[in-house]
């Protein structure tokens, strides 16, 4: 009780003068008031920031886990893609070559000739080349049957180099409408865009991948 009536007739303005028991409780209690404010705005915050570097430290551990998976491959994996870069490169060179494909341009026009279609329009452009190769497209208008088509496809395809046609926007319509939707005579108009391919050598690959790369770091 002594306590309890120390605490009721401590004079606030003599805190020098207050019995031991109390000045001790009181220090006590200012203790824990700093520890707790110190907790609150120092440790807690640290807590925080502890929790999250965990959290990335475990992001961190499963990255590594999958790239150190990955790298165990790796040699296998780059060996796989070496020889699919040689097989490329041999099916490539199947393809006609900058030197061949004039002739091959010459080689269509007469197969067509040959599969007994009539050539309107067969005219080369300008070519355009791609990473290991090279598109040329030809705006043509042709005119036959069925069949001579069939022939004209077949008669490509049996040439000597790989020949690769492409339709662009090709269209194949009856030259003139007949009875009931038929076509006269059975004749076809074909006319469009089909692009053939050739390969480039070395030299042209290196330029292509030169300017790519250099178009690649503006």
């Amino acid at each position: 009780m002594s306590f309890l009536s120390d605490l009721q007739n401590l004079d606030r303005n003599n805190v020098g003068g207050w019995p031991q028991p109390v000045k001790m409780f009181f220090t006590g209690l200012l203790c824990a008031f700093v520890l707790l404010a110190g907790w609150y705005f120092f440790i807690s915050g640290q807590q925080d920031t502890l929790g999250s570097l965990a959290r990335k430290e475990d992001a961190l551990k499963k990255e590594f886990a999958q790239k150190q998976a990955k790298s165990v491959n790796l040699e296998a994996l780059q060996q796989q893609l070496d020889e699919m870069q040689d097989m490329l490169r041999q099916l490539l060179r199947q393809l006609p070559s900058k030197t061949e494909m004039p002739e091959l341009l010459v080689d269509i026009s007469q197969t067509a000739q040959a599969a007994g279609i009539e050539t309107d329009l067969f005219q080369p452009g300008p070519e355009t080349p791609k990473d290991f190769y090279a598109e040329k497209p030809i705006t043509l208008r042709m005119t036959g049957t069925y069949h001579q088509f069939g022939a004209f496809i077949s008669g490509v395809a049996s040439l000597p180099r790989v020949v690769i046609l492409t339709l662009h926007d090709v269209s194949l319509t009856p030259k003139t409408p007949g009875k009931a939707g038929e076509a006269s005579g059975g004749q076809l108009v074909l006319q469009g865009t089909v692009k053939t391919y050739r390969y480039l050598d070395d030299e042209e690959s290196a330029a292509q991948m030169k300017k790519k790369t250099a178009g690649a770091k503006r």
